[in-house]
């Protein structure tokens, strides 16, 4: 099993849940995060005083897939979710050791 990460440019949320869904990804963890990059921030104007804007608004999908689907569920992340402009965001893949579902005790893929 295989977690992927992804950090996005909000807008792109939609495309990218849809995307996943029609490839049949059940489960999907998304948070508001802020961080930046290459990006560095920008500057804004607020009522004539000028300020750096440091972190820039961003989402993170946590997504835990079977090795089986790991390649189509990075190339749909990465097909929805990019602009072609920088900011676009990373995906991170990283292995799972075990995965245990609460509710019935149910181990591995079967509970996923």
């Amino acid at each position: 099993m295989k977690k992927v990460e992804a950090i996005i440019k909000p807008f792109k949320l939609d495309e990218v849940k849809e995307a996943l869904n029609e490839i049949g990804v059940q489960g999907i963890t998304v948070s508001e995060v802020k961080g930046f990059g290459r990006q560095k921030g920008h500057t804004e104007l607020y009522r004539g005083a000028e300020y750096v804007v440091d972190f820039i608004p961003k989402i993170k999908l946590e997504i835990i897939v079977s090795d089986a689907i790991v390649s189509r569920v990075v190339e749909a992340i990465e097909q929805s979710a990019k602009t072609g402009r920088i900011g676009d965001g990373k995906i991170f893949v990283t292995s799972v050791e075990a995965v245990i579902r609460i509710r019935t005790g149910e181990t591995g893929e079967d509970a996923l």
